[in-house]
């Protein structure tokens, strides 16, 4: 469907059983489960899928080696299984990935390696490989560039990683293939509830952001899954009642190197750098990630910046294990995310259900379901919770679950098929089984740069909902997070191409200035402004 057809589709479609607020990982994992069960789905976007924190992940599937530490086996066994599922419903998109701990004094071989080896064993049929002390020698050809002076040994276990953003468009695609309506850049300005609607009480009033046009949508439950703004959505709901936060964000930096400072094809974890944290260097289309933060931050910019500190920590850390300095003359990329934590509970009754330490789920006395927190591995548990929480409080019918578990989704080619890793540069293979489909397109022997091809952008808006130069180089490609300069370089060949396809306007001149927002200078005294590209609430 053409944007415009997708719109009336809608409208027409109103009233809904359920309407989804926030177009990342949680609300379109509840969007295909509750598409998947019968019911009427619509989901809104107040931008671009996965524009938000769900397109700038760690790009780890993991399963919560962390929570070891915490003694919280239950949830290392959840991420564990679900891990799993994501490999096996993904294959195009998710792949195993080893790592290694090197270890500089002798006794942390024998003390990570034992608690790994606890990580195996939940991890039980799910697990893709098994742990393994490794040598000096061993070490050093696992991870060829590290240090090698103090060097006593290493350990070797397994995790996956995967393209989080292209997974939010098979999850966009596979809700609509089974009946959900999935609109982006339509944010939800008003949420009103009537109960003398008995049927659909919530009135939705959602603006096309693309030609500025408001309409309305009806439905008998609402969900809030907006991240980071879960807060804003549900004051503006409230109409001027008190709302308790539900959120403290975090921000997460990510720097992107040459794969030449560590050029093999593992990944590499330091688990407690100086000051306590953990530092990754994880090999992904074809570069290198490092990273990554935790720095608390009240403001919920769209496009966060990286502060002074934060890329200093990174690349004297990197330094600090890498044979070859990191410094920012290396730098490619900088991307940050803005983590959804959720905030300690106050004393006193309220509508809450905290499902976990990961993700929490409130209903508000004027009916607005909204989850938070979580992470990408365990999308599909979240999405699950939330409808049972609907079901509990009378917001939806019963109906049985279950069905996303062996949903295999858009794109997945058979499991025994030999992928192409992630860890290799991006091509036509992450296209899964609609590779075919795209190599079909005009232009699919000109390439615009790192792998890109003329029918990849024709795809992405004709099938992938790509409207802008930013939606095909930031998510539906991933060139500004690999090469900021490089993507900077391709846009005005994509903006061409996306004119031809009907985009009246595909905003190049807004993505070369955020290009140069990718590659920050480290400057002294931590002076970067933290809202250059302040957001908009979504409500």
């Amino acid at each position: 469907m053409t944007r415009t057809q997708r719109l009336q589709t809608l409208l027409q479609g109103s009233p809904y059983d359920l309407v989804v607020i926030g177009g990342g990982a949680t609300g379109l994992g509840v969007a295909l489960d509750a598409a998947l069960r019968g019911f009427r789905v619509a989901l809104l976007e107040s931008h671009d899928f996965a524009s938000g924190t769900s397109s700038r992940s760690t790009k780890l599937l993991h399963g919560g080696v962390r929570y070891l530490a915490q003694g919280d086996l239950r949830l290392v066994r959840e991420a564990l299984t679900e891990r799993a599922t994501v490999l096996r419903n993904a294959p195009h998109l998710a792949h195993a990935l080893s790592f290694v701990m090197p270890a500089y004094r002798w006794w942390e071989v024998p003390f990570y390696g034992m608690g790994l080896k606890i990580y195996d064993r939940l991890a039980g049929r799910a697990s893709l490989g098994r742990t393994e002390w490794l040598s000096r020698d061993e070490t050093l050809a696992a991870l060829p560039g590290i240090r090698a002076s103090g060097l006593a040994g290493g350990v070797r276990y397994w995790d996956a990683q995967f393209d989080d953003a292209r997974l939010a468009l098979a999850l966009a695609r596979s809700a609509e293939a089974v009946g959900a309506v999935v609109v982006n850049y339509t944010p939800a300005v008003q949420i009103r509830r009537d109960a003398g609607r008995e049927t659909a009480p919530f009135e939705v009033t959602l603006l096309d952001a693309r030609s500025g046009t408001p309409h309305q949508v009806y439905a008998r439950c609402v969900v809030n899954a907006t991240g980071v703004w879960v807060d804003q959505v549900r004051a503006s709901a409230a109409e001027g009642a008190r709302v308790e936060r539900m959120v403290t964000p975090s921000q997460g930096v990510h720097v992107v190197v040459d794969r030449a400072h560590l050029p093999g094809e593992q990944a590499l974890l330091i688990p407690r750098t100086r000051d306590g944290r953990v530092l990754f260097a994880v090999p992904w289309l074809g570069k290198l990630i490092l990273g990554t933060t935790d720095t608390p931050r009240e403001d919920l910019p769209r496009e966060p910046e990286a502060f002074d500190h934060e890329l200093a920590f990174i690349l004297n850390e990197a330094s600090r294990v890498l044979g070859r300095p990191v410094g920012p003359a290396d730098i490619r990329s900088v991307w940050v995310g803005l983590r959804p934590l959720v905030a300690p509970p106050s004393s006193g009754p309220r509508d809450t259900k905290t499902l976990s330490r990961e993700h929490t789920i409130v209903t508000d006395p004027n009916g607005l379901v909204s989850v938070t927190g979580g992470k990408w591995t365990t999308y599909r548990v979240m999405a699950q919770d939330v409808l049972a929480h609907c079901f509990e409080h009378g917001l939806l019918p019963l109906r049985p679950g279950g069905l996303t578990a062996d949903h295999r989704l858009c794109g997945a080619p058979d499991p025994n098929v030999a992928a192409v890793p992630l860890h290799a540069p991006p091509g036509l293979h992450l296209y899964g089984t609609e590779a075919a489909r795209v190599r079909q397109l005009p232009g699919a022997d000109r390439v615009l740069g790192l792998g890109l091809t003329e029918a990849m952008v024709r795809h992405a808006v004709r099938h992938e909902y790509a409207q802008t130069v930013e939606d095909v180089l930031a998510r539906r490609w991933r060139a500004l997070f690999l090469d900021a300069a490089q993507a900077a370089a391709m846009a005005p060949a994509v903006a061409a191409i996306l004119r031809e396809e009907g985009i009246a306007d595909p905003e190049m001149e807004a993505f070369i200035q955020l290009c140069r927002a990718y590659l920050p200078a480290l400057h002294t005294g931590d002076k970067r402004a933290q809202t250059r590209h302040t957001a908009q609430p979504s409500i």
